[in-house]
C-alpha cells in the first residue's frame, strides 16, 4: 500500500473540502459553490494561498440555515 492511499481521509471526516469534495459531499455544483465562496463575508472560505478550501462544519452550519440557493 502506497503511503498516499494510507493518509487519505475520507472527506466527511476532514475539516476542510476541496471545491470538488465539497460538492460530492452537499450534492450542490462546483460552480454554485464557487459562487458561494465569492460572496463577501462568507463564513465557511478558509483560504490557503490562492486555494480555496471549505470549513467542513461552518459549511455544514450554513446549509442547515438555508433552505435555497
Amino acid at each position: 500500500m502506497t503511503e498516499e492511499k494510507r493518509l487519505e481521509i475520507p472527506f466527511w471526516n476532514k475539516l476542510n473540502l476541496t471545491i470538488k469534495e465539497a460538492a460530492a459531499y452537499s450534492g450542490i455544483g462546483e460552480t454554485t459553490i464557487r459562487k458561494m465562496l465569492s460572496e463577501r463575508g462568507c463564513s465557511f472560505l478558509f483560504k490557503v494561498g490562492t486555494k480555496n478550501l471549505i470549513k467542513r462544519k461552518e459549511f455544514e452550519k450554513y446549509l442547515d440555515g438555508v433552505h435555497y440557493l
